[in-house]
């Protein structure tokens, strides 16, 4: 039996774009670790909670991390932009 992910980690625009800010706004990149493995251990009791199973977990967790990972590129380019990365 298939699960089905009502609303899948990847869509969570909000989670994606704070945990992106947090990570870049962590002094060292052992703190950014640190709050990496915080995140995904509550996302992975959360999936528990509903029941989950551990293959679609995994794949669930790669695209969030994905995402997160394009976010923190995003926000670096816009940041090293003339201007400041104001948006007109």
């Amino acid at each position: 039996m298939s699960d089905m992910i009502v609303f899948p980690m990847v869509n969570r625009v909000g989670r994606i774009r704070s945990t992106a800010e947090k990570m870049l706004a962590k002094p060292t990149d052992r703190a950014a670790a640190s709050y990496r493995d915080q995140v995904t251990d509550a996302m992975i009791r959360q999936m528990d909670r509903a029941g989950i199973d551990e293959a679609t977990q995994d794949e669930q967790l790669g695209a969030f991390w994905s995402a997160v990972q394009a976010e923190i590129i995003r926000l670096v380019y816009r940041s090293n932009q003339p201007g400041g990365g104001h948006v007109a």
